[in-house]
């Protein structure tokens, strides 16, 4: 079917708040690369939005979908036990940590698994409080919409949302909240919820849990500093409170390591993962203390579809994926790559107000002028848009809808790459010309 046949059909039959970043119909994708219906061929810097860690239908992982839907597609975990779901929640515990006992249990999205890692923090503390950060997004459910920051279009129109969720300043160094500068402010951010917070909003002992990024996607690729998350930690130790890190975006390989919290903590309380887990089938990991996660009473999580033996199955091929071709290593061999043209870009175009960027996972926030670092959600999109004309697919991200994100799968060779990277240049002095 034609690309315009197909999109007149989307308009008709698709609720229109189910948008499209951009008119590509996809027909087949391997690797970084992907065909639409009309034949033309895109490298992806996109990564299905950082599902496609290791990269657009992998033969390994093919495979084990095959094999796995050839023995049983469901039988409900809560019904019938089965290998696959208690193969993965070994490796995502050994993944985590090998000194303290941790467990995992298994969900359908990234929003499903902080709601269950939310649900098990307060279960486990008997605190309703939540304290969560500005830019932040966890998901499109009613109790992920209230963690999620930007209001148009994710939570606009929602509401009411959760009570007891409270959030703050994230440690956003280029726009700084509190008018500080990095590494003076010795970390403020962190520092106002034990010095102010607790006194002027919520007590600690009401608060159950603190949901952190380690490094924000949907916020605008905004990395803090490594000594954040040991702030966190630490508050989080001294009042009793269950530290869940969203690592759906930052997981499995893309930050240069397993997972971005390992830069600067040693284990988290709750990890939620999804998105990269399973290279594309939907599975959410929630993976915690065992102390933590043993506090609910037997039926009290889970789901019908939660942890479907085909998604596990393709979850454990790219664990073997990410070992085997030393992923880890490969981010970082990207993103060092991506860095270095990313400043020089900014030298030269002084639309690009900051670059930032872990591992793999880097974005350019685009301004009106250094000078004037107003963001500048038009230029971006335009750049957006020219890129795909040309061959390359980038969204952006942002609260404020300014900041190119690069999510390419890991799996991409360095001529894709720089081929990519060209596309982006040359499209950028353009908008100079």
């Amino acid at each position: 079917m034609k690309k315009e046949e197909l999109l007149k059909m989307k308009q008709d039959h698709v609720p229109k708040g189910v948008s499209q970043a951009l008119p590509a119909v996809i027909a087949e994708a391997k690797g970084a690369m992907v065909r639409d219906v009309e034949g033309k061929e895109f490298i992806d810097f996109s990564g299905g939005i950082g599902v496609l860690n290791v990269g657009h239908s992998p033969d390994e992982v093919v495979k084990a979908i095959r094999d796995q839907a050839g023995k049983y597609l469901h039988s409900c975990f809560m019904v019938q036990i089965y290998e696959p779901y208690i193969a993965l929640a070994k490796e995502m515990n050994e993944l985590v940590s090998r000194k303290t006992p941790m467990k995992t249990m298994f969900v359908n999205s990234g929003a499903e698994a902080v709601e269950n890692g939310v649900k098990i923090a307060r279960y486990y503390t008997k605190k309703p409080g939540i304290i969560c950060f500005e830019n932040a997004f966890h998901g499109r459910t009613a109790m992920t919409m209230s963690l999620t920051s930007k209001v148009k279009y994710y939570k606009f129109g929602y509401g009411p949302f959760m009570p007891e969720v409270y959030r703050i300043p994230y440690a956003y160094c280029y726009r700084c909240s509190y008018g500080l500068k990095y590494p003076s402010c010795n970390i403020y951010c962190a520092d106002f919820i034990q010095e102010k917070f607790f006194d002027l909003y919520a007590a600690a002992e009401s608060i159950g849990a603190i949901v952190v990024e380690p490094v924000q996607g949907e916020g605008g690729f905004i990395v803090p500093p490594k000594e954040y998350l040991g702030k966190l930690q630490k508050i989080c130790r001294d009042n009793g409170i269950v530290l869940v890190i969203d690592e759906v975006q930052t997981g499995f390989a893309r930050t240069g390591k397993m997972f971005a919290y390992e830069y600067s903590i040693d284990e988290p309380d709750i990890l939620v993962t999804a998105k990269s887990l399973a290279a594309g089938l939907p599975l959410g990991g929630i993976t915690g203390k065992a102390e933590i996660m043993d506090s609910v009473e037997a039926g009290g999580i889970g789901g019908t579809f939660s942890g479907n033996p085909v998604s596990c199955a393709a979850g454990l091929a790219v664990m073997k994926m990410l070992k085997e071709k030393k992923l880890t290593v490969r981010a970082q061999e990207i993103g060092t790559k991506v860095m270095a043209r990313f400043r020089s870009f900014q030298e030269k175009y002084s639309f690009i107000g900051d670059v930032r960027g872990l591992g793999a996972m880097n974005g350019m926030e685009i301004v009106a002028d250094r000078k004037n670092p107003k963001p500048n959600p038009d230029l971006t999109k335009a750049i957006v848009k020219r890129c795909y004309e040309k061959g390359l697919i980038l969204l952006t991200a942002g609260g404020f809808s300014n900041v190119i994100r690069h999510l390419v799968p890991l799996v991409i060779t360095d001529e894709q790459l720089d081929k990519g990277l060209r596309i982006l240049e040359e499209v950028m002095a353009e908008k100079v010309e």
